[in-house]
């Protein structure tokens, strides 16, 4: 089994809370045991916001925990991901506060999970439930 991994869930890793980054790295170390881990290109490029992280960082980072980065998406999850944005955006025209804004990174995060069969471990559980319902969805 494939365990798709969302940007956040690496950011716990790394947090100064260790009951946040201990309950990130027995999530990975679980979902490792099952089976592979991977993530996607916008994973990586949302980690690179952050101040002090360079590509050679966050390329050893994925090395030496085994997580691999699906560098192309297909049309398939690009299309997906449109879908569960466009039906995002009209959730959010009905009810303005309904938390906070979204970006398409997110959207593409959980399209590739979906599309590629994979499961999604995230600290985000609500918002991959919601936008897409058949995505079996493994919460931090």
């Amino acid at each position: 089994m494939t365990t798709a991994i969302d940007t956040n869930v690496i950011v716990a890793l790394w947090d100064r809370d260790p009951s946040l980054s201990s309950a990130a790295q027995s999530a990975l170390d679980a979902a490792l045991g099952r089976g592979t881990l991977v993530t996607t290109a916008s994973v990586f490029a949302e980690l690179m916001a952050a101040p002090g992280r360079s590509e050679s960082f966050l390329d050893s980072f994925f090395k030496e925990t085994s997580i691999s980065i699906d560098w192309a998406l297909g049309e398939s999850i690009w299309r997906t991901a449109g879908r569960a944005f466009q039906a995002y955006a009209a959730r959010r025209r009905k009810q303005p506060d309904a938390g906070p804004r979204r970006i398409p990174a997110d959207f593409l995060i959980g399209a590739h999970a979906l599309e590629g069969g994979h499961s999604l471990l995230t600290l985000d559980d609500y918002l991959f439930r919601t936008a897409f319902p058949h995505l079996t969805v493994v919460k931090l």
